[in-house]
């Protein structure tokens, strides 16, 4: 069975940095694309950042390059996005997820397995 575990979400003042976790068991995570999602009241879910299966390429929403990182660590069957220079409309829930596939991909639709979420919510 496979479990993904997001962590490290919260609230803060707009300008600050969180770094989320995501842990991923009973997969061979290494083989995989990772991605993180965001969706807020009212809205779709969206990408917001996804990584290759060995970490060699990124794809970042237009809204938070330059202010996102993602990056995993196989070793660990962990997967992290920085955020810096955090703002207001970033406020979501963000899921972490598990693609099919090895290559980067944007479509909710490719990924098979999801954590539950954690919160962030950054205040003005």
């Amino acid at each position: 069975q496979v479990q993904v575990t997001e962590s490290g979400g919260g609230l803060v003042q707009a300008g600050a940095s969180l770094r989320l976790s995501c842990s991923v068991s009973g997969r061979t995570f290494s083989s995989y694309a990772m991605g993180w999602f965001r969706q807020a009241p009212g809205k779709e879910r969206e990408f917001v950042a996804i990584i290759s299966w060995r970490g060699l390429s990124t794809v970042y929403t237009d809204s938070v390059k330059g202010r996102f990182t993602i990056s995993r660590d196989n070793a660990k069957n962990t997967v992290f996005l920085q955020m810096n220079s955090l703002k207001p409309e970033d406020t979501a829930v963000y899921y972490c997820a598990v693609s099919r596939y090895k290559t980067t991909s944007k479509a909710v639709a490719d990924y098979d397995y999801w954590g539950q979420g954690t919160q962030v919510t950054v205040s003005s």
